[in-house]
């Protein structure tokens, strides 16, 4: 039998997702009357989800239980509004609904253009980095490496986005919300297991991880999914101190499945003067070399020269 990312079933991958999705909403989040003695088990009965969807309870029902039939997109869409999912979630469903059918278990090698590398290294003042499916981490300019970490260091397996910032000990204390963070990212991870269920790379992560970190198995037995293009992160860099910094993801069109992500600050604020103080000390061999020493025998990152300092 054909396997997710995850290593269950497909259709258990989908009574999982239709689960958790029912057990997360209260009547009066749908707008029913609450019950008058309070619910033996969290969430909406499958009976009121189906009510809902104007379907029947039993066809809810073996849909819930992963049978093999496929419903047609009008109910889909009817079941996703009745459990009130977002365009991530509903997105998801789908994508669950409509896997393909075989799966060739050969690992897909993703390669970033040239000219895509040369724009972000043009970015001088932005950091940017370009990933691929999975969020592995297929190219970045000096300032997202002087920002995150140095990703071109690190074995090509090791490359991902979220492999690092769950496994490196040197992740969370880079975020102000490092679990928000993180656990959003996984979100983000289960969406594109959905697109890309039979990816050799996502099922090697899924399942390295799933064994390192507890904290990733609880957020993936959460079955969220998380699509977003933009937003703000909250860095404490060890070298600038505390960064506020808007991102945004950029789909590359000719590169199925890369995004460019860009970190930028807002102008004129103090998170500008550090983002552009990490760029010239990135740019700085000298100053580099000063921290790694520093580093390594406890020197605080305010006691750093900055680059200006510097012959």
């Amino acid at each position: 039998m054909k396997r997710s990312t995850s290593g269950v079933s497909p259709r258990a991958e989908l009574s999982a997702f239709l689960r958790a999705q029912r057990e997360r909403l209260r009547p009066e989040d749908v707008e029913l009357v609450p019950d008058a003695v309070p619910r033996r088990v969290p969430g909406l009965r499958r009976e009121e989800v189906a009510r809902l969807a104007g379907v029947s309870t039993d066809y809810y029902t073996r849909l819930e239980q992963g049978r093999k039939f496929t419903p047609s997109d009008g109910v889909v869409n009817a079941i996703a509004r009745a459990l009130r999912m977002d365009d991530a979630a509903r997105e998801h469903l789908f994508d669950l609904i409509r896997l393909p059918a075989g799966t060739s278990g050969v690992p897909q090698v993703q390669r970033v253009r040239w000219t895509n590398q040369q724009l972000i290294d043009s970015w001088t003042g932005h950091a940017a980095l370009i990933t691929g499916r999975g969020h592995d981490v297929l190219a970045t300019n000096a300032l997202a490496r002087a920002l995150l970490t140095d990703f071109n260091a690190l074995p090509v397996r090791q490359r991902n986005y979220i492999r690092w910032l769950i496994l490196d000990p040197a992740a969370p204390p880079l975020f102000a919300d490092w679990e928000t963070v993180a656990s959003e990212m996984v979100a983000a991870l289960r969406l594109d297991a959905g697109k890309h269920p039979d990816d050799r790379g996502i099922v090697d992560l899924v399942g390295e991880l799933a064994v390192k970190s507890e904290q990733f198995r609880t957020w993936w037995a959460d079955q969220r999914v998380l699509g977003s293009s933009y937003g703000v992160k909250r860095f404490r860099h060890p070298v600038v101190g505390d960064l506020e910094l808007n991102w945004q993801g950029l789909a590359l069109p000719g590169d199925e499945d890369q995004t460019i992500f860009i970190y930028f600050p807002e102008p004129n604020t103090r998170s500008a003067d550090a983002l552009a103080l990490l760029a010239s000390w990135s740019a700085d061999p000298a100053a580099a070399s000063a921290d790694a020493q520093a580093s390594s025998s406890g020197v605080a990152a305010a006691e750093l020269p900055s680059p200006e300092t510097h012959d």
